[in-house]
């Protein structure tokens, strides 16, 4: 007698929760060892389906940015709210803020949320005077309270805020203005018909601001979305953001070759978001511009002019400090990557293996720019092949 058929997606169902439990074994016991390996919780963060659950991410983010989850501050006094600059226009966002909480939560754990929200970023502010507070700063903090709680997300946030955020909480939005630059570059490269219509079209980049300063979190109404990139940027480079807008732009390249080459008809197709995006392959294909036309190489076109005020400039310093590994091992597996590389040569520019590249990728994001405090730490590991010590910096 022949065995019932399975149901026709048991298998595949069957296939992904075998991969999600792979995966997230191998998360921890990434967090399990000794030291933390950084390198692999960046690979899992990158990789399709990125931390799988809240709950690994309360663990995984911090080490991501190197907080220490066991000196969290106290909740704040009341003192927090009085005679602070800010405090009108963050209570003015968040009250708007209705649509970034799940749908379905009773108004008084909301609201309770928001008090949270609030003292979050008012504590952020108080300790560092030098940033200054953005509308579409309290959509990235939402996303981490939801996340992990107050007092683990204020921490967090701060980390956040004084490195990958940093250009948006400048007095002026030079630097964030100079960011947005980089997005037509990318998009030249890949499909120039497109960038000569937008240009022709005087679009600008305006339409991917919000998507930029709030990291998505504005624009997408899924909130497992919003949590999937995080994981992402999070693992990344500070300017893998407007990487990411690129790919969406490129990715809608047909819908707007196909309207009016004009500023109004473009920015307004632009501007509204797809919410059926496919995520997994943007977040791929971004990974994959990131590593074939690196900031270095699109610095000119972006017309840096400060490069040393940006955050972009400064991540290697920071993320050497995050990562909890030894460089030696980092930076070997990175050459012999590059000798790969170059032996395939065209090959791998549009077939690129997923595992190599995601490791290239969360090695670029570990060393993409190391500055001069750096290259002290990471002289033994050139020794065994000084000649390339210019290569191994992009």
């Amino acid at each position: 007698m022949a065995l019932p058929r399975p149901p026709p997606n048991d298998h595949g169902r069957r296939d992904c929760d075998s991969k999600k439990k792979r995966k997230e074994a191998e998360i921890y016991q990434a967090l399990n060892s000794e030291p933390i390996d950084v390198a692999a919780l960046r690979r899992m963060a990158i990789s399709e389906g990125g931390l799988l659950m809240d709950e690994i991410r309360c663990k995984v983010w911090p080490k991501l940015l190197n907080v220490n989850t066991e000196d969290l501050p106290p909740p704040p006094g009341k003192e927090l709210r009085e005679d602070n600059k800010d405090y009108q226009q963050v209570l003015l966002d968040v009250r708007r803020s209705l649509r970034r909480f799940p749908p379905g939560m009773p108004d008084e754990q909301r609201e309770g949320l928001q008090e949270e929200l609030i003292d979050s970023i008012l504590q952020v502010l108080q300790r560092n005077p030098q940033l200054h507070y953005y509308q579409g700063y309290h959509d990235i903090v939402v996303t981490f309270l939801l996340v992990v709680g107050e007092r683990l997300a204020t921490v967090l946030v701060e980390k956040l805020s004084t490195h990958h955020l940093r250009d948006f909480m400048d007095p002026t939005m030079d630097n964030t203005k100079h960011i947005l630059n980089y997005l037509m570059p990318i998009i030249d490269q890949v499909n120039p018909e497109l960038h000569d219509f937008m240009q022709r079209a005087e679009v600008g980049t305006i339409f991917a601001l919000s998507w930029l300063i709030t990291w998505f979190g504005h624009v997408l109404s899924d909130f497992r979305h919003v949590v999937r990139l995080y994981d992402f940027f999070l693992a990344c480079h500070p300017l893998m953001p407007i990487y990411f807008a690129a790919v969406i732009v490129l990715y809608r390249a047909e819908e707007v070759l196909a309207c009016e080459c004009d500023m109004a008809s473009v920015h307004h197709l632009l501007s509204q978001i797809p919410q059926d995006l496919p995520y997994e392959t943007l977040i791929s294909r971004a990974g994959d511009l990131f590593v074939q036309f690196p900031p270095s190489e699109l610095a000119r076109e972006a017309a840096q002019q400060q490069a040393e005020r940006t955050a972009a400039s400064t991540f290697k310093d920071f993320e050497l400090a995050s990562a909890q590994q030894r460089p030696d091992t980092v930076l070997r597996q990175r050459f012999r990557e590059r000798l790969r590389a170059e032996e395939r040569a065209k090959a791998l520019l549009t077939t690129k293996p997923r595992t190599n590249r995601f490791v290239k990728l969360a090695v670029m994001g570990l060393t993409v720019a190391l500055g001069a405090a750096a290259l002290a730490v990471v002289k033994s590991a050139l020794e065994w092949a000084p000649k390339f010590e210019l290569q191994i910096f992009p």
